[in-house]
């Protein structure tokens, strides 16, 4: 009960602008939740072992084997790769199209996370900036007995909201990092795998 009570009377410290910053951290949580799941999901594959067994099947003429081996993994990778081996020939051009498609949704929303990490650091500014305010104007018109009461709340509010803030910023910039990191591995798995199966295919 303490610990909780030491965080109630933490935030009630920091003024308005800790319930602003506590909506953004909810929006962040969400969005990290939903880009976590989805970006998993799309990178749960084994490519290497992927490119090898379709490499297999194609370097037997097995198409239609190779095509439901592609069908029957939901990931971005295997559908560039059914498109490519759809194709009626070997074309670059196919699997750009087809990345074009299943990449861009990997990369939804990500960008918030950046915009809200800076959100957050500029409400601890602004919060600072209304505690100093109201500590020094309580001071100037508070009785000479209260005024180092009302200079320590103000001070206390100042740091309070800058402090969450930053507890806010900080990791948020660090999930967008590493998310961004791993949609950027996708998309080097899909390229890797492309040119793996164009050049089985022109050499079929």
């Amino acid at each position: 009960m303490n610990f909780i009570s030491g965080i109630a009377t933490y935030f009630k410290g920091g003024g308005p602008f800790m319930y602003v910053n506590l909506v953004v951290a909810i929006i962040v949580l969400a969005i990290a939740i939903d880009r976590f799941w989805v970006i998993s999901r799309a990178s749960r594959l084994n490519v290497k072992k992927f490119g090898d067994d379709l490499e297999a099947r194609l370097s037997r003429g097995d198409t239609a084997g190779a095509l439901a081996l592609c069908r029957g993994i939901a990931t971005p990778e295997a559908f560039v790769a059914q498109e490519i081996i759809s194709a009626p020939t070997p074309d670059p051009s196919v699997a750009e199209s087809a990345a074009g498609l299943v990449l861009p949704p990997l990369t939804k929303r990500l960008g918030y996370l950046s915009l809200l990490s800076n959100v957050c650091t500029l409400l601890g500014l602004l919060g600072t900036i209304g505690g100093l305010t109201t500590a020094f104007s309580a001071v100037g018109a508070a009785d000479p007995a209260h005024r180092s009461a009302f200079l320590a709340a103000g001070i206390a509010e100042a740091l309070h909201t800058t402090s969450f803030g930053l507890l806010i910023a900080v990791p948020t910039l660090v999930i967008h990092s590493y998310l961004t990191s791993r949609v950027e591995g996708v998309m080097d798995q899909v390229d890797e795998l492309s040119v793996r199966l164009l050049l089985s295919l022109i050499h079929i």
